[in-house]
């Protein structure tokens, strides 16, 4: 099994904090490097939410 399945076994039921965490991580890096990378940073939050099924966005439309 692999870290990634793991990690997808223990969020399950989970989502929503899940999703929440790759929101607050994505933020604290764009507030870490003023924005520049803000692009990249989105491309990577989407990701992530669709690994862990949290496809959902949160807070509403992004901010790119």
């Amino acid at each position: 099994m692999s870290a990634l399945d793991k990690i997808k076994k223990m969020l399950k039921g989970h989502e929503d904090q899940a999703g929440k965490g790759i929101d607050k991580a994505g933020d604290m890096v764009d507030d870490r490097t003023q924005g520049k990378h803000a692009k990249h940073v989105d491309t990577a939050q989407d990701k992530l939410k669709q690994q862990f099924g949290t496809e959902r966005d949160q807070d509403g439309p992004s901010r790119g």
